[in-house]
């Protein structure tokens, strides 16, 4: 993820996310800078993580650690196999 400001900042604002309408703009009306947010692909793609996570086998496997019975010589060896697998 990279930050990258857009602007000095004077002060500090609260962080207002609900939608509102821009306000008419008048010829004296002084222009205030106006602070930005943007989300690199990376960031917006990990909003949708949840949606992949399989609930279940999450619990299932804290059970399984839990309880002393989760780590075993074929899990490591099978887990060794992929990594080496996606390495390849």
């Amino acid at each position: 993820m990279q930050i990258r400001p857009t602007n000095q900042l004077s002060h500090t604002n609260a962080i207002d996310f609900t939608a509102r309408q821009a306000a008419p703009c008048s010829a004296n009306a002084h222009h205030l800078p106006v602070d930005q947010l943007e989300l690199s692909l990376e960031a917006q793609l990990l909003t949708n993580v949840s949606d992949s996570i399989r609930f279940d086998r999450v619990a299932a496997i804290k059970s399984e650690i839990a309880q002393g019975i989760y780590d075993s010589a074929d899990k490591l060896g099978l887990a060794v196999d992929r990594l080496l697998d996606e390495l390849v």
